[in-house]
């Protein structure tokens, strides 16, 4: 799935790429992409782009005409860049294309998304906040405004454990699954320890890995062409799906806890004392 640092790429490079030029085309080829109707998404045709902008993992391109397109890209889903569209218009199938939007320049971008759980999602707005996973996503971590005071709070009354309040969407807006699994490797914690229970010194420790974690992503990320975005955040993940191999800090291998339809991963010596993680769907296969 797309992070803050790919996404904040994307902007980077849609921003170069789009604004300035016309749309001429949006052409839905995967129905369940389009989450709004009203307006419609050839409402978005004929507009130019003025700016492109970064919502959490929402990309959201604003028009001249008023609206924002706006997308999420999901888990499976990607964003590819033509410098030069095919000719005609794209047949619905069984292939992963979702949509496409065409340049007056011949130019665009097709939107795809792999695998059967289709959960891309298109939106045309007049307000990106009208996008509801918009309107309720938490502070940006790398926003100027986000000390770390303004952190301590978010954290100070919650009571789940430090991964999934990471990836929290409406806690803290940007982080999903991998990104969280690096933070918590170099903030040396246990992605199972309380939110809550952070001493002063813990939460300094996580606020600067955070910071850092995602900064240095960005910074990598920079200037990175869209389609060689996901091979240079798997180059740059030091234990998330690196399971098996050696801890780049002190060797040890890096494990994994399974669940329904994800998984984590991290260093027992740097993050839990030397103490595997209770993985309970492997628990349960070996009973």
């Amino acid at each position: 799935m797309p992070e803050l640092p790919e996404v904040e790429a994307l902007k980077d490079f849609l921003t170069e790429h789009l604004v300035g030029h016309e749309v001429v085309r949006v052409l839905p080829v995967a129905i369940s992409v389009l989450k709004t109707y009203d307006p419609p998404v050839g409402a978005f045709e004929g507009s130019e782009v003025t700016a492109v902008y970064r919502h959490g993992k929402f990309l959201d391109i604003e028009g001249s005409a008023g609206l924002h397109f706006v997308t999420h890209l999901a888990r499976a889903g990607w964003l590819h860049w033509r410098d030069r569209l095919p000719d005609g218009s794209p047949r619905p199938g069984k292939g992963p294309l979702a949509l496409r939007v065409a340049l007056e320049t011949g130019e665009g971008f097709d939107l795809t998304e792999a695998g059967t759980q289709k959960r891309l999602a298109v939106y045309v707005v007049r307000d990106p906040r009208q996008v509801e996973g918009i309107a309720r996503l938490g502070p940006d971590p790398l926003a100027a405004g986000f000390d770390e005071e303004r952190f301590a709070a978010l954290l100070g009354d919650e009571r789940r454990r430090l991964k999934g309040a990471l990836r929290d969407q409406s806690l803290i807006a940007g982080v999903g699954n991998a990104y969280s699994d690096e933070i918590l490797h170099a903030a040396k914690m246990s992605p199972f320890k309380l939110a809550a229970s952070l001493t002063p010194d813990e939460t300094h420790r996580l606020y600067t890995a955070l910071r850092d974690t995602l900064t240095e992503a960005v910074e990598r990320s920079r200037g990175v062409a869209a389609g060689r975005l996901k091979a240079e955040k798997k180059s740059g993940l030091r234990v998330h799906g690196r399971t098996g191999e050696p801890c780049p800090v002190c060797g040890d291998t890096v494990r994994e806890v399974s669940f329904s339809d994800s998984s984590l991963q991290y260093c027992a010596t740097c993050q839990t004392g030397g103490k595997p993680l209770a993985d309970r769907r492997l628990s349960r296969l070996l009973k």
